[in-house]
């Protein structure tokens, strides 16, 4: 099972609504007492939010649907591929489909053999964590594979498709690793996705052959008013822009596969205010169903058997 994030079934405020109540629901993605936010996500988030993310999300649907949702479920099929003695099956840990339902009718019809890889490259307590909390009460006898940010073959494939990017386009004055946030709390009590970020940035720049002044980590996607860990990826874009960067290149590695943070937050909307400030952002895209993404996942999987 290869298990995201998530995503609306459609691009729409009432199939964004049901997937955003499932999402910030759970105390692994806000870790507020029950008490305090529930009400607020139901009486102020929801309600104000789900129409205008809609919108966002139907800037970059696709005729098959969902990015998310399109790409992950291509790489599952690619996977099979390589490995057709596995059955493999794409899976949300929230919306559809669902990971939990997915799971229980496995471990309700016997299959002995489950590993579940979650599409998330560094561990984090509101990721990884949240999927490790669905195998525990759903299925415990299956295995969750641990995190591949140090996957000599996963490092390969993401620099081979910066290289590619670059030959084909010409390198920019920049390369930004801009990775998904989390609130520093996090990072504070423990959690060790920053430093997981900074070791997979750092090998992937090195096979490159990048000077540390060449490339730059940055985190996306804040929510709510608490401090995030920084240095922040529009705030940091912005000011190279001001400082007279004329073209900067920006890579996304701790997404598997393309979705509305890389294709709305990123490629679209700080991609046009750095426009208007006379530097042009490219975007290189996740792995996706690439060949390349399949054959490092699968070949992590089997050696974490």
């Amino acid at each position: 099972m290869v298990v995201n994030l998530g995503t609306p079934d459609a691009p729409t405020p009432a199939a964004v609504r049901a997937y955003l109540k499932e999402f910030l629901s759970d105390i692994r993605v806000v870790d507020l007492a029950r008490w305090k936010w529930l009400p607020i996500l139901h009486g102020v988030i929801l309600p104000i939010r789900s129409r205008p993310v809609s919108r966002k999300y139907a800037e970059i649907w696709l005729p098959e649907g969902s990015p998310l949702a399109h790409y992950t479920s291509s790489l599952a099929a690619k996977i099979v591929t390589i490995r057709p003695d596995w059955v493999v099956a794409p899976a949300m840990r929230y919306g559809s489909p669902s990971m939990t339902k997915l799971l229980a009718s496995w471990a309700a019809a016997g299959v002995e053999d489950i590993r579940v890889l979650p599409l998330y490259p560094q561990y984090s307590v509101s990721t990884v964590a949240s999927v490790q909390d669905v195998v525990d009460a759903v299925a415990p006898a299956a295995r969750v594979v641990p995190p591949y940010f140090a996957y000599s073959g996963w490092l390969d494939a993401i620099a081979e498709s910066i290289r590619s990017f670059r030959s084909e386009h010409g390198s920019g004055e920049h390369l930004v690793f801009s990775f998904h946030g989390i609130p520093k709390r996090f990072a504070d009590n423990g959690d060790p996705y920053p430093e997981q970020n900074e070791f997979s940035a750092l090998e992937i720049a090195r096979r490159l052959g990048l000077h540390l002044k060449e490339w730059t980590l940055t985190y996306q996607s804040r929510f709510g008013r608490e401090e995030w860990l920084t240095p922040a990826t529009e705030a940091t874009l912005l000011m190279m822009a001001a400082e007279g960067a004329r073209v900067i290149d920006i890579v996304a590695p701790g997404f598997a596969v393309d979705c509305l943070e890389t294709l709305e937050e990123v490629n679209m909307g700080i991609r046009e205010k750095l426009e208007a400030l006379g530097c042009e952002l490219r975007y290189i895209p996740c792995l996706n169903d690439s060949d390349a993404h399949a054959r490092a996942l699968s070949a992590w999987v089997a050696a974490n058997a």
